[in-house]
């Protein structure tokens, strides 16, 4: 069984998997405190799942890139969960995420958040319906240059996260994903992890593809 979270944005999220069907899945747009709200929604997930976290085999979190403070809090849970329960971890890119999201589409996908002024962070993959494999690294990406790769496919690109905003007004081919699958969710760092080797807690660490500044 995989419990997930995601805690890289401005939505909390916390799905439960087993045996390749999703038993819970909660989710709170807000700009409360992750460190407010995780615990007590993984708790009651568990719950109505009728779980507890001695039944978790695999805790996973979105690593990166995305708030410092918030993959901080995400990361640490976990691994704090998995410590106690001395079960394993799997990291995923927050970007890989938000394509999981939409893997049972077909055609390539931009996973795009917004980082500071003109740049985002940004990864290309492609879909088959089934599976997502990975186009490209995570980077941070001016938007224009981001525009240029989209149009450089030749196709509609579906867009996923926040990136939308700052791309659509450039970019012709991009369309944004469906309202309910344009967010950083838990059910995507749930699917990714479902096809990665699980590691030691200690192994975690966040990828924040900037310099984190200190003062």
């Amino acid at each position: 069984m995989i419990l997930a979270v995601d805690t890289s944005g401005k939505t909390a999220s916390a799905a439960v998997e087993k045996d390749g069907v999703l038993l819970g899945y909660r989710m709170l747009y807000t700009a409360r405190s992750h460190s407010q709200l995780l615990l007590p929604m993984v708790k009651a997930l568990l719950a109505e799942t009728g779980h507890t976290i001695e039944d978790v085999d695999t805790f996973a979190v979105a690593v990166g890139p995305g708030s410092y403070t918030g993959l901080r809090i995400g990361i640490a849970a976990m691994q704090a969960m998995a410590y106690a329960g001395k079960k394993q971890c799997v990291g995923v890119s927050t970007l890989e995420g938000l394509a999981w999201n939409l893997c049972g589409t077909n055609g390539i996908l931009c996973a795009c958040l917004t980082a500071r002024q003109n740049l985002c962070y940004c990864a290309f993959f492609e879909s088959d319906g089934k599976t997502v494999r990975r186009l490209s690294e995570d980077r941070v990406m001016p938007v224009e240059e981001i525009s240029d790769t989209i149009k450089g496919y030749g196709k509609t690109v579906t867009v996923i996260g926040d990136g939308i905003t700052l791309l659509a007004p450039v970019c012709d081919t991009a369309i944004a994903a469906p309202m309910h699958l344009c967010h950083q969710s838990a059910c995507g760092i749930c699917m990714a992890a479902m096809e990665k080797t699980p590691c030691a807690p200690e192994s975690l660490s966040g990828h924040y593809l900037q310099e984190v500044k200190i003062g």
